[in-house]
């Protein structure tokens, strides 16, 4: 039985800065999602909101009316926006507080640590109620630098990459993992953020509160222990930033850390500017297929859509453009689903064609 779980997002649900509620929305294997707070869209189905497809996920205004048709008390309270200041302000400690109150444990995504602020821990013991920083990193004598051991790994690795944060990289590789599961391929996800854990990610950690020999280090490990432990038939790795970005380092570490055999990059082609950096234009298509090639000495097998501020027909016209321009399978996995993407890996690695439905 998964613990139900209430997801507070205001004023940010369905919106770049609201991906940890977006990605628990779409999928969790630890929490039962039982609604999101966010009274911007009060009264409307999660799942239709930002997918268009019911899910009877509710949207509340408050946690008072969360409760109230709820009827109990989820046992835990996740702060599920991850903007670019990581430090609350008054009106969201309050947020925190009385959901302690309430009795609700707080999930904590952020990289201010809640169990190290006094009030808070304070509250916590008040009330009778735990926190969990779910981006807290071990201890430093608990963390590994780079060993060298990824050579020795014989799994196929995939890097689902992009052109800037928050464009849906997670989402396409969580998609492309269950649909190799699907088809009879023994496929392993591997998360680099705090969403893909709390999404239930058994590999991995949020590398972005480490420095970059760490980083580089964690990920190696990531992908050599899921390789001795499931013996996969493909590894795929979360991306994060974008390698070009310059206020992201954590996509070069993954790149050093997993080694990967090919590249799917994600993009975004409507958006014109990085992702809470206003002032910095987006990089092109081809600029970033280039500086990832170069950097990881990998190909970039395929491209994925992102169609936010898109049409279906802007889209299918993208697609179609792209194709021809860049010679690769493009989709939109949450539009069109993972297929082309699963046909170009079994022609990359034709090992696979023979577990396909096997």
């Amino acid at each position: 039985m998964k613990d139900k779980a209430l997801v507070y997002s205001e004023n940010e649900f369905g919106k770049i800065d609201g991906k940890v509620a977006n990605g628990l929305v779409r999928y969790s294997e630890i929490y039962k999602i039982v609604g999101i707070i966010d009274s911007t869209k009060a009264g409307l189905d999660a799942g239709e909101c930002l997918d268009g497809i019911k899910n009877g996920i509710p949207v509340f205004s408050s946690i008072d009316d969360a409760l109230d048709k709820l009827n109990y008390i989820p046992k835990y309270f996740i702060y599920g926006i991850a903007p670019l200041s990581p430090l609350l302000d008054k009106e969201q400690r309050q947020i925190i507080i009385t959901a302690m109150r309430k009795g609700m444990n707080i999930i904590n995504g952020l990289p201010e640590f809640f169990t190290e602020d006094d009030e808070f821990m304070q509250k916590a013991s008040e009330y009778g109620v735990k926190i969990y920083d779910f981006r807290k990193s071990p201890q430093r004598k608990d963390l590994h630098l780079f060993s060298g051991q990824i050579f020795e790994n014989k799994t196929p690795v995939i890097v689902v990459t992009g052109t800037d944060c928050a464009v849906g990289k997670r989402t396409t590789t969580r998609i492309l993992v269950e649909g190799l599961k699907k088809k009879g391929v023994n496929a392993v996800f591997v998360t680099t953020g705090q969403t893909g854990l709390l999404q239930g990610a058994k590999y991995g950690m949020a590398l972005d509160v480490l420095s970059s020999g760490f980083a580089t280090g964690e990920v190696e490990k990531a992908v050599v222990d899921a390789s001795e432990t499931e013996h996969p038939d493909i590894i795929l790795v979360e991306g994060q930033g974008a390698l070009s970005h310059p206020a992201f380092t954590s996509s070069s570490a993954i790149i050093r850390g997993a080694m990967p055999n090919a590249i799917i990059i994600q993009h975004p082609p409507k958006r014109k500017n990085r992702c809470d950096y206003p002032a910095i234009p987006m990089p092109t298509l081809k600029s970033e297929i280039e500086l990832n090639e170069v950097f990881s000495s990998s190909k970039v097998i395929a491209i994925t859509i992102n169609h936010e501020d898109m049409t279906d027909a802007e889209l299918e016209k993208m697609i179609a453009e792209y194709e021809n321009r860049y010679k690769l399978p493009v989709t939109d996995v949450l539009k069109f689903g993972c297929d082309k993407l699963i046909k170009k890996i079994c022609e990359v690695f034709p090992a696979l064609l023979n577990l396909i439905n096997s």
